[in-house]
């Protein structure tokens, strides 16, 4: 009984955020042109990136079922950038994120410059029906 006690404020919290995060979201800002992904996908993408592919599969991640997300990401202007990308299965309460790149001296995407990364939900062997994206550019200061 006292760990429930505990853990519904932690609860009410979570929900009060999935909420606020999903007002944020917008159905298209920055929305690649097509995906593979048979979800309804929520975009929040900063005008400092272009995506250039959104792919959902399930397979083995480290020998486990993982359902995994291939993310193609283009950097538009004319600044190299970092970014942040957060992808969260909201039907499913489960969340991932990825600096793109994660390495680098200085870690940043060129100019005109494209990467793809992968992120995978280990242990997750289903597709996602309800999908949350943001995608932010990180200060290099």
């Amino acid at each position: 009984m006292k760990k429930l006690k505990k853990t519904i404020p932690i609860l009410i919290l979570c929900l009060a955020l999935g909420i606020w995060l999903a007002g944020c979201a917008s159905s298209g800002k920055g929305a690649p042109e097509k995906t593979n992904c048979d979800a309804s996908i929520k975009w929040d993408v900063t005008d400092q990136v272009k995506l250039t592919q959104f792919d959902c599969a399930v397979g083995k991640h480290g020998g486990e079922p993982s359902l995994i997300f291939t993310v193609g990401l283009e950097n538009p202007t004319e600044t190299p950038l970092r970014y942040r990308l957060n992808i969260w299965l909201e039907d499913m309460s489960k969340a991932a994120g990825h600096y793109v790149p994660r390495k680098g001296k200085p870690p940043v995407v060129e100019p005109g410059k494209a990467t793809t990364v992968k992120i995978p939900f280990i242990k997750t062997n289903k597709l996602s029906k309800d999908i949350l994206v943001i995608v932010t550019t990180m200060d290099m200061e």
